[in-house]
């Protein structure tokens, strides 16, 4: 893909988070750049959904700024460095603080898949607990190297992990399976906080989320021009 192409991709992908109400003022989208895969695209600090182009910025796998021609980087752009130089796999990094998963990084109610959209989940959602980490008197925030490395050692090879008291993290293989994912953890969290209220849950069984995962993975354009279309009409 060519990095202009990736780039409208990514503005794109603020917009769509923020109309789906994962992302707000605050969480932020990259894209690993597939010509250079030691550096990453991120938007300069600020809301979502009012990333342009101009907007867009580069860094190394040590969340340093190729080029910020004075534009102020993201204090949590180390979530994105370190899940890319731990995971070669991951195309695309998402932190929100979406709140219907904040519950579920605080309780012992576990995020599990309770529908055919969201099997990806299947595998368990760990969560991170920065005081591991750092002790108990932090921002919670992710604001060096240190942190992020053992935020994608919690990640590990999973799809997402939850942050305690903070909010999350989706990666995917493509910026699309990781908004997809982002969007549908999000919505699996309400249904599930309302499902809980009602009584015993029948999850997924890990069979059933296997193949539900690999379905919806085969159509991902589907969601994204839908979600593409409504967020870019929005302004």
């Amino acid at each position: 893909m060519a990095q202009r192409e990736l780039v409208e991709d990514l503005v794109v992908a603020n917009r769509i988070l923020f109309d789906q109400g994962v992302l707000d003022g605050f969480g932020h989208v990259s894209a690993r750049d597939d010509a250079q895969p030691d550096r990453f695209l991120l938007a300069r600090s600020m809301a979502a959904g009012l990333v342009e182009a101009d907007d867009i910025m580069a860094f190394d796998l040590d969340g340093a700024p190729i080029d910020a021609r004075g534009r102020a980087a993201f204090l949590e752009r180390f979530i994105h460095s370190e899940i890319y130089r731990a995971r070669p796999d991951v195309q695309a990094v998402i932190h929100s603080h979406s709140p219907n998963l904040v519950p579920f990084g605080v309780t012992p109610a576990r995020l599990q898949p309770l529908y055919h959209m969201t099997g990806f989940l299947g595998d368990g959602v760990p969560v991170f607990e920065i005081r591991t980490v750092a002790g108990e008197n932090t921002n919670l925030l992710i604001t060096d190297g240190r942190l992020g490395r053992a935020l994608a050692e919690t990640l590990g090879s999973k799809p997402a992990a939850l942050m305690r008291g903070h909010g999350s993290v989706a990666v995917g293989l493509s910026l699309r399976q990781a908004v997809y994912r982002a969007v549908y953890m999000e919505l699996n969290a309400r249904l599930q906080a309302e499902a809980m209220r009602l009584g015993p849950v029948n999850y997924l069984t890990a069979g059933e989320a296997r193949a539900g995962a690999e379905v919806n993975d085969r159509m991902l354009e589907r969601p994204w021009q839908l979600w593409k279309r409504e967020a870019l009409r929005k302004g």
